[in-house]
């Protein structure tokens, strides 16, 4: 688990000269993906209060908080998409023990979404109201300022209000190893691996 901090791209780390991520070729890593949706969602039981809520990550503020226990809440926070979205996730997230943060994807009743750069094509409409992509699971003792952050290993059953969507992450290097579950990884990862020991 790690503090509630942003994130950066392998990619991006390798380019400005921190190789860590190289280190994560030598042993065996969870790889999660997010799916690009916007705003933000977080939700959940509030520790402070022990009420439900839900809010967008400025409920991790350190000084202007906003946690919004009730439609005024968010009334009061929030103005525009924002305010209609958060009203939805209101009234429609279920209310599970945890607190939780996944990307909106949009209301439903189509079958294709830009939630914010990236076109996501379902197989079907989507009946639900609302759709979530969950990323993210947080442990908080006592204030949300205090979270804690832990990639999602696990799904969230969808609801009939709620569509959960998760993204599959493979690496897709090699060739398929037939019976073995898995890949085979290029040439370049066992040099890579042999320069790091």
């Amino acid at each position: 688990m790690t503090q509630n901090l942003h994130i950066e791209h392998p990619e991006d780390t390798i380019l400005t000269g921190d190789t860590s991520f190289l280190q994560s070729i030598k042993s065996d890593f969870h790889l999660s993906v997010k799916m690009d949706g916007a705003p933000a969602i977080v939700w959940g039981q509030n520790p402070a209060t022990g009420n439900w809520f839900v809010g967008t990550k400025s409920v991790f503020n350190k000084v202007k908080i906003k946690i919004n226990e009730s439609h005024q809440d968010i009334d009061a926070n929030h103005t525009g998409e924002v305010a209609e979205i958060l009203h939805k996730c209101f009234d429609y997230l279920p209310q599970n023990k945890g607190i939780f943060q996944g990307d909106f994807i949009g209301f439903g009743g189509s079958d294709e979404y830009t939630p914010n750069t990236i076109t996501y094509k379902f197989d079907d409409i989507i009946d639900q109201e609302i759709i979530i992509a969950p990323n993210t699971v947080y442990t908080a003792e006592s204030d949300l300022r205090d979270a804690v952050a832990a990639p999602m290993k696990y799904i969230i059953t969808d609801t009939s209000y709620c569509k959960f969507v998760f993204p599959k992450a493979y690496i897709w290097s090699g060739s398929y190893l037939e019976g073995a579950d898995g890949f085979e990884m290029p040439p370049i990862i066992d040099l890579i691996r042999e320069l790091m020991s």
